[in-house]
């Protein structure tokens, strides 16, 4: 997949097929149905239900109801060129017949970005990455409530942005832009746009790693010089994505290198010091310093500070900050045992983050593999840490493998068999750690309700187990 043409402020289609009908699909379709478009719902489970769900909205279900599931039927060639666009709700994976037969027709693929640019043109923060996120997009939504603005934040939440715009007193949108949303989008301006970091993900649904590079680096692309671009210095791949064509955005970077220079966020003499080279906040304030905590601060100050926040505000910012659920939450602390949710951990790296950052770990891991490598798990780190490793979900033939013959490695037919297993390798000093590397939908419908299991299971388990 190459990253979609440049051009110019989209507008609404007259008609449109809107493919996927979640909690964006919805949206979209909600506001495509109020500003006049046509719209016809395509969505493969395809069951009566979700057609009157999707026929009381207003527009025209695809294909009739209780038929087989939409990829696999016949006719995505003439319900797509009867349309002016394709819209794809986030997920829709790139090899999908839909894509095919919208290039062959030479109907465009748009997606939520892109309507919301048609329909308002309030400044845009944006943050992508594939680990840290959800994170650093609370933190510089906090950091420009400091500050005094209006944020919402939206996107890659339980807002997608097409949703949010509706309110007329936000006075800025931070953007949670996943490579799922950016991947498709053709016009997507946000006056501030920040890319965390780079490593294997998402390949069940992009056709390859360099598509998911492609679909990450567009948060730039259709930024000018009045914009700001915000890179992370220590990630070779965010680096040597930096535009410099002649149009290109303001750099600013951000890294841990130690170094204090014009343009550069960092972290020296125990503080966050800002581009400018005057401190933001010290780290003693921070809630907790592993490393990746240390990075989504800095890459904070750098990106709330160029869309307007001060240094006083930000560090109020970073300072206030506890941490989100299920990110290296504790759960539980018994007999000296630290019990660790860090069921967001969705890929290996965000996995080998919270391992480094402690110091003798059971790892509970596994789930489904989104099409990446595990074995990045198996590095002198990560293994000098661990006493023992729970494999869990559809994953547990991998997970064993990467780690048999070095860490003792049990497998877990449940969440309650893990935390039953994990506490029998735990010893005083140790923590527990449930961070899956993998999604969740083997067992859950979600990280949360995983994260929520396992920290059930651990309070029944110790309740359970001698004082």
């Amino acid at each position: 997949m190459s990253a979609p043409a440049r051009v110019p402020q989209p507008a609404l289609p007259g008609s449109a097929l809107v493919v996927g009908y979640g909690v964006t699909g919805a949206a979209v379709t909600d506001v495509l149905v109020a500003n006049g478009t046509a719209v016809t719902v395509a969505d493969d489970r395809a069951t009566p239900e979700l057609a009157g769900t999707i026929a009381a909205a207003g527009a025209t279900p695809w294909p009739d109801a209780g038929g087989r599931p939409a990829s696999v039927r016949d006719g995505w060639a003439g319900v797509v060129a009867a349309h002016e666009a394709v819209v794809l709700s986030p997920g829709v994976p790139d090899a999908h017949p839909v894509l095919g037969a919208a290039a062959a027709a030479g109907v465009p693929v748009l997606d939520e970005f892109d309507l919301a640019a048609a329909l308002d043109d309030r400044p845009l923060v944006a943050i992508t990455g594939t680990n840290g996120k959800t994170t650093v997009t609370a933190m510089v939504a906090a950091a420009l409530r400091a500050g005094g603005q209006r944020v919402v934040e939206a996107g890659n939440t339980e807002v997608p942005l097409v949703a949010a715009i509706a309110d007329g007193s936000v006075d800025v949108f931070v953007v949670e832009a996943s490579s799922f949303r950016l991947g498709h989008a053709r016009h997507f301006t946000p006056r501030v746009a920040t890319w965390l970091n780079f490593a294997p993900d998402h390949l069940d649904v992009h056709e390859s790693l360099d598509a998911y590079r492609l679909a990450k680096a567009r948060i730039w692309a259709d930024q000018g010089p009045g914009d700001t671009a915000v890179a992370n210095a220590d990630d070779p791949v965010v680096a040597a994505s930096v535009r410099s064509d002649d149009s290109a955005p303001h750099l600013v970077t951000f890294g841990l290198d130690g170094l204090v220079r014009p343009g550069h966020v960092t972290v020296a003499g125990g503080n966050i010091v800002a581009a400018d080279g005057g401190v933001v906040a010290p780290t003693d304030a921070l809630w907790r310093r592993f490393p990746h905590d240390l990075a989504n601060a800095a890459a904070t100050a750098a990106t709330a500070m160029a869309a307007g926040a001060s240094a006083e505000a930000t560090g109020v910012a970073l300072g206030a900050f506890t941490g989100l659920a299920h990110r290296v939450a504790e759960v539980a602390r018994h007999r000296g045992v630290a019990w660790l949710d860090d069921s967001k951990a969705t890929t290996p790296h965000a996995t080998i983050a919270a391992v480094t950052g402690l110091d003798s770990v059971v790892l509970i891991a596994g789930g489904r593999n989104k099409g990446v490598d595990l074995g990045v798990w198996r590095h002198p780190e990560v293994l000098e840490r661990l006493r023992a490793v729970v494999a869990i979900g559809e994953a547990t033939d991998e997970v064993t493998g990467v780690f048999s013959g070095a860490v003792p490695v049990v497998a877990a037919g449940s969440m309650a068999e893990a935390v039953a297993v994990a506490d029998s390798f735990a010893i005083d000093g140790d923590t527990v750690l449930l961070s899956p590397g993998c999604a969740s939908f083997d067992w859950y419908g979600s990280y949360a309700e995983r994260g929520d299991d396992f920290a059930a299971r651990v309070a029944g388990h110790l309740r359970g187990a001698t004082p």
